[in-house]
């Protein structure tokens, strides 16, 4: 495995097992287009992977999606984006209950956002229901990993004032 942010060596046998169907799960549902563009992004990656507290209210123009956590923005790229303990992640969240490598938001070129549980520990929640397989991303989705609470956000749609209930990914 050469990206870091998926390998699975640290884990015992049965939740490395567990980790590695997740992962299959995670990188068989990004299509042709989402592989390439996510390519082409690791060439010009940049170091940052935080907002300042300012873009909350205001974020970027050159953003489609982002998590928000109380004053953090968390920008999201064309791709897997992982989420957990490790430095390795995206978004890295200090925090002793989330696995190292907790669950990971796919951002598609033409499908939206798909939120994935990497086999966690604690489980992964979105809108208050914990997930077991891929799930699709609206604006204003709640994401919670243990005693942490996310929004997802997206430029084109504002969050719903209705109630969001986790929507399964459909082939």
């Amino acid at each position: 495995m050469g990206d870091p942010r998926l390998n699975s060596l640290h884990l015992e046998a049965v939740r490395r097992q567990e980790y590695r169907r997740a992962r299959d799960i995670l990188l068989q549902s990004r299509g042709n287009q989402t592989v390439y563009a996510e390519r082409a992004l690791q060439e010009h990656a940049s170091t940052s992977k935080t907002l300042p507290p300012e873009a909350r209210e205001q974020p970027p123009l050159n953003l489609e999606y982002w998590l928000v956590e109380n004053d953090c923005v968390y920008p999201l790229k064309t791709g897997i984006n992982t989420l957990g303990r490790s430095s390795e992640n995206d978004v890295v969240v200090r925090d002793a209950y989330v696995s190292r490598r907790h669950c990971a938001i796919l951002v598609h070129v033409k499908k939206g956002c798909e939120l994935h549980d990497t086999a966690s520990k604690n489980g992964t929640y979105l809108n208050g229901k914990q997930i077991h397989g891929p799930h699709r991303l609206r604006s204003g989705d709640e994401i919670r990993v243990c005693d942490r609470r996310f929004i997802f956000m997206t430029k084109d749609d504002p969050p719903d004032a209705a109630d969001h209930a986790p929507t399964m990914m459909e082939d």
